[in-house]
């Protein structure tokens, strides 16, 4: 699954609330607790609108924002060291077309992440096409069933 996260100031509503207090939950928090309750096995974030004002290409932006959403995760039921290990988190911009199909010139911090897949196999992911393409593995389906 693409679970997909604004860098721009729509990021805090879009991860807010707290179900247990009674909070209306963001849809970020939404989309990855039900990713979880359905069992996928595999996932990928895109920080998307780097190009923002707000996140202004900078790479404190994106570290603020996956650590923000590896903290969630983990509240909503994804297990720590998948988090860690399995889950590139992706810098992008949809407008621009930073980091989609090739390395973005705009953001010369990103170096990509090495990130393990579900069948232990590792790749370093530094674009949405490299995660798609190289590090998503096809679930195995029985022939024989009906």
């Amino acid at each position: 699954a693409l679970l997909m996260v604004p860098a721009d100031g729509n990021f805090t509503t879009a991860m807010k609330g707290d179900h247990k207090a009674g909070d209306i939950q963001g849809q970020t928090r939404q989309h990855a607790r039900l990713l979880n309750l359905l069992g996928v096995k595999q996932l990928i974030v895109g920080v998307n609108k780097m190009d923002s004002d707000t996140a202004g290409y900078k790479q404190d932006r994106y570290n603020e924002i996956r650590d923000e959403m590896a903290s969630m995760l983990v509240k909503v039921g994804w297990k720590k060291e998948f988090v860690e290990q399995n889950v590139p988190v992706i810098p992008i911009s949809g407008w621009i077309g930073d980091n989609l199909l090739k390395k973005s010139e705009n953001m010369a911090w990103w170096k990509g992440v090495d990130v393990k897949s579900q069948s232990g196999k590792s790749h370093h992911i530094e674009t949405l096409q490299q995660a798609l393409n190289d590090f998503v593995e096809l679930p195995g389906r029985n022939d024989d069933a009906p």
